[in-house]
Formats: C-alpha cells, sequence, structure tokens
C-alpha cells in the first residue's frame, strides 16, 4: 500500500461528517479534489470502505476500522510535530473550533494572524449547525464554538466578535413596492429556509411567527451555500446574514428585498464552556483575539455600515 497522510485526512473526514461535500468543506477542498483522494485511498484496498446510496453515505465495519486506524496514525504524526516545535519553545497543540456554516466567512480572518504567528498550532474547524455545535460544545469536544445564537441549555463565557445583519434576498426584481408589509411579501415569494437545528432558520422562524406570516411556497437546505445557490439560480428567496452573501450583494448577482421589520440584527460570539480548563493553545488564541479583534474588525469588515 502507499498511501499519503493526506489520503487519510481526506478518508477521516468524510467518515466523520458522512457526506463529501461537507468534508470538502470543512478542509477547504474543492468537492472533485476529496473525491479523487477518496478514490485513490479506497483503491488501495480490496474491501469497500464507504457505500454511496443515492446521495447518503455509508460507512462500512471494515472502513471505520481502517478510520480508527487513521485518526491513530494522524495523531503519532501530530505529536511527533508538537514534539518536535516543543523542544523548540514554540507554542504547539491543537486549536479544536465548531463553527456554524455561515460562520466560515467569518472565522477565518480572527485566526489568519495567530495561524501565522504559531506555526506549530494546527487547526481542527468544524463546519456544521448550531445544534451540533451546542452538542460537542457539551460534550468537551472542541476548545470554542462560532456561534451568532447563544445557547440557552449550556453555561457558557463568550466574546463578542461582531455585528451582523440578515436581509431577505433574491436573484431578480419582486415588483413589490419598497418597505411593503413582510406578510404581503413573504406570502407572495417562494421561501428557502435552512435545516431544523440552523440558527438562521431560527431567526427565520422566530420572525415569521412575531409577524404572523404563513409561508405558501418554500423548500428546505442543509448549508448556508446550498442556500445561497439556490437564490443565485433564482428558485426563491431566503433570510440570510449579510456576512455570507456580501459578495453576490456587491456585484449585484443577488439584490436585498426591502421589507419593514428587516434587517435583523445578531451578534457573532465566540463561546467556550463557563469554567473550562483552557489549554495552552486555546488560552493563547483567546488572548489574541482580545487584543487584536478591533484592529481585525476595521482592516477587514467595513460592510457593518450598510
Amino acid at each position: 500500500m502507499n498511501y499519503t497522510l493526506n489520503q487519510l485526512q481526506v478518508y477521516l473526514k468524510v467518515v466523520q461528517t458522512q457526506s463529501v461535500t461537507k468534508a470538502a468543506e470543512a478542509l477547504n477542498l474543492s468537492q472533485p479534489a476529496v473525491s479523487i483522494q477518496l478514490k485513490n485511498f479506497q483503491d488501495q484496498f480490496g474491501i469497500p470502505l464507504i457505500e454511496v446510496i443515492g446521495r447518503k453515505v455509508y460507512i462500512t465495519d471494515f472502513g471505520k476500522e481502517i478510520a480508527d486506524a487513521a485518526e491513530n496514525i494522524i495523531n503519532q504524526v501530530y505529536a511527533i510535530n508538537y514534539k518536535s516545535l516543543a523542544y523548540k519553545n514554540q507554542l504547539t497543540g491543537r486549536l479544536k473550533i465548531a463553527s456554524v456554516s455561515t460562520g466560515k466567512y467569518l472565522m477565518p480572518f480572527f485566526l489568519s494572524g495567530f495561524m501565522r504567528q504559531h506555526a506549530g498550532v494546527e487547526l481542527v474547524m468544524d463546519v456544521t449547525n448550531k445544534n451540533k455545535v451546542f452538542e460537542s460544545l457539551k460534550n468537551n469536544e472542541i476548545d470554542f464554538g462560532l456561534v451568532s445564537f447563544l445557547p440557552s441549555l449550556l453555561d457558557i463565557d463568550k466574546l463578542d466578535l461582531l455585528e451582523d445583519k440578515l436581509y431577505l434576498v433574491g436573484k431578480r426584481e419582486t415588483n413589490q413596492e419598497d418597505n411593503v408589509t413582510a406578510k404581503k411579501m413573504f406570502e407572495n415569494l417562494p421561501i428557502i429556509f435552512r435545516e431544523q437545528g440552523s440558527g438562521t432558520r431560527q431567526v427565520m422562524e422566530k420572525f415569521l411567527q412575531t409577524n404572523n406570516i404563513t409561508v405558501l411556497r418554500k423548500m428546505e437546505l442543509t448549508s448556508n451555500e446550498a442556500v445561497k445557490q439556490a437564490l443565485l439560480a433564482g428558485l426563491g428567496y431566503s433570510i440570510m446574514p449579510f456576512i455570507g452573501i456580501r459578495k453576490e450583494i456587491v456585484s449585484k448577482d443577488l439584490q436585498i428585498i426591502p421589507v419593514k421589520g428587516l434587517p435583523l440584527k445578531t451578534t457573532w460570539n465566540l463561546i467556550w464552556l463557563k469554567g473550562k480548563k483552557l489549554s495552552p493553545t486555546a488560552a493563547s488564541f483567546l488572548d489574541y483575539l482580545q487584543l487584536n479583534k478591533q484592529q481585525i474588525i476595521d482592516d477587514t469588515f467595513n460592510w457593518q455600515e450598510l
């Protein structure tokens, strides 16, 4: 066998997410690149590791055993790297963060300077939905969560990072007057929702309930990127955080639909369990953010004035 560390990492992420698309998103790779690496890895075994039925990925019993072995190998490689860097008195260790899907447009800017300063730090970031972020935090599987909706059942500490706004957006003109009532607008447009467990969906549902609005035509998609692509294809309209559609608004591929009661304001928060003893790596990252947060905002996020 002649597998690579990169193939092990790709395979393990596919197993963890049970999705090639989500694995590609988490690894910041294209879906075809992940598929090629996965195929090259699978081809080295005479027994199937995964089975794809419809659009769902299933891990075989043999595949689960290989995933456990892959995780052990990756951990050993990291341990070697950590020991080497620690010997040179450099900060080492893993920084584990779970972020809601829209947070991927935000978190890299707050991470990049820290990661450049500390080459010995390995970043592990899971991009998922709000409920899964809370679950990972509850199970103490991560150092930090990035959310725009705070948990009600967890005792947490938090660091406010950035204010965001949610607008009704779509591709085409709606031929509606500016600032028509939300009730009239939503009852006449096909509306795209995120899946259950999404913070964006929770905001949308609260807005609809508060304004006594019934949505007659709707569809549901399982990631912010999928919703955005559906909007770009003209399939409907959705309430979305501006940070996730800023480029499309500037390029005029999407437009903001003026509706009374919108935009809604939210705040992006870095959260962690209250009383948690942070690792040296996690504590160093928190110190970095507290010192550099405002400069990062000033340098990168001037869209807040919209």
